[in-house]
């Protein structure tokens, strides 16, 4: 039937785009630039493949899944999935993800197996013919897509490492990089739209061994194709090649380069293996010296390489400054990263040891799908607080596995692990034992780029691109190889027909209520995504302190989206201080009506933290957002410190060896009038990171409270010894400028 072609076409057209665009999509005005429209794009286009899959499944009277070799390990993942989420410690988070990202909640996992399921139910076929392979050429066309869009990302990136930046021009108008932090500077590694170097190189890592293997199986060892005309598809590989190499080498990621080294070698000697009878090694050689030859003056992401590269070398036999110039010494070593502070791999070791703390206490079923913030920091060690980024909130494992093992368990990562072990052994197999030599190169190479995929998730996470291509190079190579047996598939209900002429009054309804149930879901995205948009001015508007601005903005995303606590609690971070404002402005005009805005504000502020606290018990960052709530209030009204108390010793229990919660639950209680607790909790926090200034200083003031009377005698010289002892510290060892610490110091001394 036309429709069923049209729905086929539907189902087509969008997997192209799926690989097409999704490298592609980001957004200026939205909370997060990348991931968040990355993955609402992804569940867009789910949508319209699930609704033209529906349509067409009516039309045809019933629904057809082809059975695969996978099925069981993908189901049984799943099922870890699901099962983790109820067993969850923020259900929520489980089903959507963490906020933000999304991708690794229930829900995108789920999208990634659908999309599976709809590529070879719908764009595979059972081919009589042998000599021609339709599914080999829909693969392949995918895989040329997503080389084109690969370009695209490469040519957008690599500018921004010399300071002209695509994005920047995009959303600010200026051709440079001012648009981005100092810290987070694509000068010096670039991330194109990504948005991280890291997730730059993992989708490099993907594409590199596709192109290197659609690149050999076009020279197939003679150099005259490679600049013939009727061989330029070799050029757009080689050069497709070149740019992903460049690419990766500017994003600086370790784990990157270690990935596509280990595939480039797996991806030869494969090629030399199944070519072993005709060994051609002009075109491996090229991408061999291709690679070598960038890498050698661009530098790779390690030390001990970048010595034999052109700029090591340069730096190596530069001659020595003259004489005449005074002699600088030689800075102590120090272990930090390409940025300043504590190198990104003591850190990883770090949190890695808090992903197996959160996972040994909870071993079958984990913590819940993507709850990793909430566990680790109420397992991590008190080292993390010892490195720069002591305050920096872990919502990934930095390493998939182990993020898996904690937030899902040992049935979590098993599964996961057995989808991955199983696809590796019936490709490899089937490949080693006929080749199949029409397509041996490109599904060699298909394979290794879903290695590449476990070499960067073991050092960092996965990303929406990433994922689509964990679940769908199975498929792709599983129809390469003609693993998929057609006659098997699930049938619902079992009298399905393959075509009719005439529709009945019940799929008419059926294919109107498919399509206005895709229309409903495809607007309820856009609201979420019109209400990120909101949440994102008003988050940045409390940012920088304009509450007043951010109000509307924060209202409008709340309201919008009455479900997602985090809209709620920010706008009871914003209500609290508009209510502490107001009652603090000393306008004595229309005081009843401001008194009477500022209860209601207040009042909204807490009705909204305890409903969020109520409905998600364990997830800390809402309990420090109670806590700065009541600390707020506590300004104008002093009864508030009760409740503040009460919130920061709950995120305490959630986060026991956070040094900034500890140091927040030292101060409220001093300022409650527990003055002797207040010093213990003191005392313990700078046990757990020595080099914090304020909890040092807020002893200081705690000591000197101990030392002297109510009339400012003093009474205990001890205390007053150790009060000046924690100013002398500040000053001599955190900051000789620190001009509170210096004025206090002074007082203490004249004591």
């Amino acid at each position: 039937m036309k429709l069923i072609n049209i729905c086929n076409r539907v189902i087509e057209f969008s997997f192209y785009a799926l690989f097409l665009l999704v490298p592609l999509v980001l957004a200026g005005d939205t909370s997060e630039l990348f991931e968040f429209n990355k993955m609402w794009f992804a569940f867009s286009l789910g949508i319209v493949i699930a609704a033209a899959w529906g349509v067409k499944s009516l039309l045809s009277g019933g629904i057809k899944i082809q059975r695969t070799p996978l099925d069981i390990p993908i189901i049984l993942f799943l099922a870890s999935q699901i099962v983790s989420t109820i067993f969850s410690l923020d259900q929520h988070v489980s089903i959507w993800g963490y906020y933000s990202r999304f991708n690794g909640g229930l829900l995108s996992t789920t999208l990634y197996i659908f999309l599976y399921y709809a590529f070879v139910s719908n764009l595979l076929k059972k081919e009589k013919d042998e000599g021609k392979s339709f599914n080999a050429k829909i693969v392949k066309r995918i895989l040329n897509i997503s080389l084109v869009s690969g370009i695209i990302v490469s040519l957008w990136g690599i500018p921004s490492h010399f300071g002209y930046d695509p994005t920047c021009f995009l959303f600010r108008g200026n051709f440079d990089v001012s648009c981005w932090a100092e810290d987070f500077q694509p000068k010096v590694r670039i991330f194109s739209t990504l948005g991280q170097p890291d997730w730059l190189s993992a989708y490099m890592a993907i594409l590199i061994p596709v192109s290197a293997a659609l690149f050999l199986e076009k020279v197939k060892g003679n150099l005259k194709p490679l600049f013939s005309k009727v061989n330029i598809p070799a050029l757009f590989y080689f050069i497709s090649f070149i740019l992903f190499t460049v690419s990766l080498l500017y994003s600086g990621s370790r784990s990157g380069f270690l990935a596509v080294s280990l595939a480039l070698v797996i991806l030869l000697l494969g090629y030399f293996f199944l070519n072993r009878k005709k060994i051609n090694l002009i075109a491996p050689a090229i991408l061999i010296f291709t690679t070598v030859v960038f890498t050698f003056f661009i530098g790779a992401p390690f030390g001990i390489l970048n010595k034999i590269s052109y700029g090591g070398l340069k730096t190596a036999l530069a001659p020595p400054p003259p004489s005449s110039q005074p002699k600088v010494e030689k800075p102590a070593p120090q272990h930090s990263g390409e940025l300043g502070g504590t190198d990104s791999s003591k850190i990883r070791l770090i949190v890695w040891r808090g992903a197996l703390n959160a996972w040994k206490n909870n071993p079958l079923f984990g913590t819940g799908v993507e709850t990793f913030a909430f566990a680790y920091y109420k397992y991590k060690s008190a080292d993390h607080n010892l490195t720069s980024e002591w305050n920096f909130l872990y919502n990934k494992a930095h390493n998939e596995f182990l993020n898996y093992l904690a937030t899902t368990g040992l049935f979590g990562l098993g599964t996961y692990i057995a989808m991955m072990g199983i696809f590796l052994y019936q490709s490899l197999k089937k490949l080693l034992k006929d080749g199949n030599s029409g397509n041996k190169l490109l599904v060699l190479g298909l394979i290794a780029s879903y290695i590449t995929i476990s070499v960067t998730n073991f050092f960092g996470f996965s990303v929406v691109i990433v994922n689509i291509y964990l679940f769908l190079i199975p498929a792709f190579v599983l129809a390469l190889e003609k693993l998929i047996n057609y006659e098997k598939s699930l049938v619902v209900p079992r009298s399905f027909k393959t075509s009719s002429i005439d529709l009945s009054p019940f799929q008419w309804v059926g294919i109107i209520a498919t399509c206005l149930v895709g229309i409903y879901l495809l607007y309820n995205l856009l609201v979420f995504w019109n209400a990120d948009k909101a949440f994102g001015y008003g988050n940045n508007l409390n940012r920088a302190g304009y509450y007043q601005e951010a109000y509307p903005y924060l209202q409008k995303a709340a309201m919008a989206r009455e479900s997602e606590p985090i809209y709620k609690d920010e706008l009871a971070v914003n209500n609290a201080i508009l209510a502490t404002s107001i009652l603090s402005g000393g306008n004595t005009q229309n005081a009843t009506e401001a008194s009477a805005t500022a209860l209601k504000l207040s009042q909204e502020a807490i009705s909204k933290s305890t409903e969020v606290i109520s409905a998600y018990p364990n997830n800390f960052v809402f309990w420090k957002t109670r806590v700065r709530i009541f600390y707020t209030l506590a300004q104008v009204d002093p009864n508030m410190l009760i409740q503040a108390l009460d919130a920061v010793k709950h995120a305490q229990a959630l986060a026991p060896n956070d040094a900034s919660i500890n140091y927040n639950l030292g101060v409220i209680q001093g300022q409650s009038g527990n003055i002797d607790e207040a010093i213990k909790v003191l005392e313990a926090t700078i046990k757990l990171k020595p080099d914090y200034r304020d909890p040092r200083y807020a002893l200081g003031l705690f000591y000197y409270q101990k030392a002297v009377d109510k009339d400012g005698k003093v009474v205990d010289r001890s205390y007053l010894e150790k009060a000046k002892s924690e100013m002398k510290y500040i000053l001599n060892r955190l900051g000789s400028n620190d001009g509170q610490a210096q004025e206090t110091l002074k007082t203490l001394e004249a004591k």
